[in-house]
């Protein structure tokens, strides 16, 4: 048995009276980690985005006392990933309608309160589904862990961007049997515009800059000389990589937290 006398974390590893009681009398708070299944350069698994969304949803549910549901390996993608080869995108619409299906299939179940946890940059996808189930009165969050490398530039040597540094050394903490350093090599990607017109991931924005995913700034990935890496994963370390995952799941965790204590267990924050 693991914490609040359950035997796991995970939606889908428990028989389904454990998961109505638990989100019924202890803890109705639901993660659903978001990923993908895409190039993730030639040291990667495909499955990167994912198993990092499955990992910190893992951690965080076991500190915070919220349950994880599965996660579904495929996610949209922007534009410029389209056509590349070990890259499986879903249509936005696919997308929006398969995280409105599964918030909606977990509410039935005693769940008031969800995370998007997405590990992927998929924010076309998510902000719509956000707000889609907002007005059927469900209370959503939508975080993407990039976001938070924010306030970790000390960790870190170099923006944010694509299997490189920051999610490398996070795959080198949660998963480092399926990471091959010795594969690892930087990549760059070409910018159809000066780069000083939009934040990077993970870093602050800039006066006039506008978000990495607001234009078509990128030349489609396919059309790119590369590994499929953007940026330099070989100065990936485990030891950068568990500092991130762990002010991460701190952070989130102390979210859960305050959700909790401002509407208990049965209560659903008023959406609609």
């Amino acid at each position: 048995m693991t914490e609040n006398g359950r035997s796991s974390v995970w939606f889908h590893e428990v028989p389904s009276a454990e998961v109505v009681e638990y989100a019924t009398n202890v803890c109705d708070v639901a993660i659903l980690p978001l990923g993908s299944t895409e190039n993730h350069g030639p040291h990667c698994p495909s499955a990167s985005d994912s198993l990092n969304a499955i990992g910190m949803s893992e951690l965080i549910a076991k500190k915070s006392g919220a349950t994880v549901l599965p996660s579904p390996m495929y996610g949209s993608h922007p534009y410029h990933h389209w056509g590349v080869k070990g890259t499986i995108p879903l249509r936005f619409e696919t997308h929006i309608a398969l995280i409105e299906d599964v918030v909606r299939g977990a509410a039935v179940a005693g769940f008031n309160k969800f995370i998007l946890l997405s590990a992927h940059g998929q924010v076309a996808s998510t902000i719509v589904a956000v707000h889609k189930l907002g007005i059927e009165g469900h209370f959503v969050l939508s975080l993407h862990w990039y976001d938070f490398l924010r306030d970790n530039q000390d960790v870190l040597e170099d923006p944010m961007w694509h299997a490189d540094e920051s999610e490398t050394s996070v795959a080198l903490y949660l998963y480092p049997e399926l990471v091959d350093m010795s594969k690892a090599e930087p990549g760059t990607a070409t910018s159809l515009i000066d780069p000083k017109w939009k934040i990077a991931p993970g870093m602050a924005p800039k006066p006039g800059q506008m978000y990495h995913f607001e234009g078509t700034f990128a030349l489609p990935e396919r059309l790119e000389e590369s590994s499929g890496s953007i940026g330099d994963p070989t100065k990936a370390t485990r030891e950068k990589g568990e500092i991130l995952v762990t002010r991460l799941v701190d952070h989130v965790s102390l979210l859960v937290t305050e959700i909790m204590d401002q509407y208990p267990v049965g209560v659903r924050p008023q959406t609609n």
